[in-house]
């Protein structure tokens, strides 16, 4: 991985080259991953990331994922703050091409990503996109997907994921990657 021209701190940069004096003075925010965080200190830094919205899409974004982890129980939540979305994508394994659907949040909103929904059954045609793999809805209200329609496609997600889901399962907040440069969260 190349270096960046900087001395400054990048996620780009090799974390496992710093010291660990030097890893306690970046800001939690800019670390690239979560694997050995515990799980307060994961929730602080989702906390971190959700307050870059404005007041209404974090109250939005706090509701839907009440509802994804309620519906997705023993689910990893895979964590990217990435420059052109905040995304939480819901898998049953720590692996994040095992996702099953994503929440996807940007300064204009949030949207609920189904990452195989080219290939899921939309009868009412609510899902929106015209890519190969991915498909999306764009959620008005959390309620939204208490839907038929809505959990008939996340029912056949599910049916249709390369793992299978276990509400047992021990699964977990996990910071996947963190972008330094992001374009604005907010509406200027």
């Amino acid at each position: 991985m190349q270096q960046p021209l900087s001395s400054k701190y990048s996620p780009q940069s090799d974390e496992m080259s710093l010291s660990p004096r030097t890893k306690a003075a970046i800001p939690k925010a800019t670390r690239q991953s979560s694997r050995d965080d515990t799980p307060r200190v994961a929730e602080s830094r989702l906390t971190e990331f959700i307050a870059k919205f404005s007041p209404e899409h974090q109250r939005m974004i706090r509701a839907v994922r009440k509802r994804l982890r309620d519906r997705f129980q023993g689910a990893y939540e895979l964590v990217y703050d990435n420059y052109n979305f905040f995304v939480i994508g819901y898998s049953p394994t720590e692996r994040p091409s095992d996702a099953i659907v994503s929440m996807a949040c940007g300064s204009n909103g949030v949207g609920l990503c189904f990452l195989h929904g080219a290939k899921l059954p939309d009868p009412t045609g609510i899902l929106e996109g015209s890519g190969k793999q991915t498909r999306f809805i764009h959620l008005d209200t959390p309620e939204l997907l208490g839907r038929a329609d809505v959990e008939a496609l996340i029912a056949a997600a599910i049916a249709r994921a390369k793992a299978p889901l276990s509400p047992a399962a021990p699964g977990r907040l996990i910071i996947r990657s963190v972008s330094a440069k992001q374009r604005p969260r907010r509406r200027t």
